[in-house]
């Protein structure tokens, strides 16, 4: 499934877009959604398309076509993106990824780095940042994952999460969203409460930003070790 939020622009303006994308090993689209609200308030950033692939895990990138159009559609924009495996868990796809994103001009913004890529970004960030993919799917693969410790599964509520979180910031009671979104009220009243929408949308949760950022990303980045 995926939802397209679109916020009127002048028609010069560049587009800001994110890319949200499950996977069952590692955080849910709402704890990306969370992450990515919270960076792009601290930073002045308004969101002008959403995308939420959710059928895309495990999918090499030729096959899928839907994110391959979807970038192609805001070359030269801005993308918020949670985390590289966000991109890719393949490590071939996300080098291809990475490529293509910069390739076409884009502003790549790592929210859980609070680092930003571009053409003109020093190379060592680039490497660094798929190189802590590298050891994030090399760790991975030698211990048996399960679902991140206090994350949540995915909800039919995740695609509405920003449209929820407006309402509420609105002052709209559970039962006015609800028939906003033609849904059932006690089901949302549960998504609300177990996401801890109410405090989340008074903002009592701040995204910090390290200010050496890019040198933490540099210095993650290992060399293979001799055994002499």
């Amino acid at each position: 499934m995926t939802m397209k939020l679109k916020v009127e622009r002048s028609f010069n303006a560049i587009m800001i877009h994110t890319y949200i994308r499950s996977d069952k090993n590692f955080e849910t689209a709402y704890e990306q959604l969370k992450f990515i609200s919270l960076y792009a308030n601290q930073k002045g950033i308004v969101v002008d398309e959403e995308f939420i692939d959710q059928k895309s895990q495990n999918k090499r990138l030729d096959e899928r076509d839907e994110v391959a159009s979807y970038f192609k559609h805001g070359a030269g924009g801005t993308l918020l993106v949670y985390d590289t495996w966000v991109l890719s868990t393949n490590m071939e796809d996300a080098v291809q990824m990475f490529s293509c994103l910069l390739k076409n001009s884009y502003e790549v913004h790592f929210v859980k780095q609070s680092v930003i890529i571009t053409r003109e970004s020093d190379v060592m960030l680039v490497l660094g940042l798929i190189d802590e993919l590298r050891q994030t799917l090399q760790d991975n693969s030698k211990k048996s994952i399960g679902r991140p410790k206090g994350s949540r599964s995915s909800s039919k509520f995740d695609q509405y999460h920003n449209e929820i979180l407006s309402l509420i910031k609105s002052n709209k009671t559970v039962s006015e969203i609800a028939r906003v979104l033609h849904v059932s009220r006690s089901s949302l009243k549960d998504y609300i409460e177990s996401r801890e929408l109410k405090n989340f949308a008074s903002g009592y949760t701040v995204h910090e930003t390290p200010v050496n950022a890019e040198e933490m990303v540099i210095n993650k980045i290992t060399c293979p070790q001799t055994t002499k």
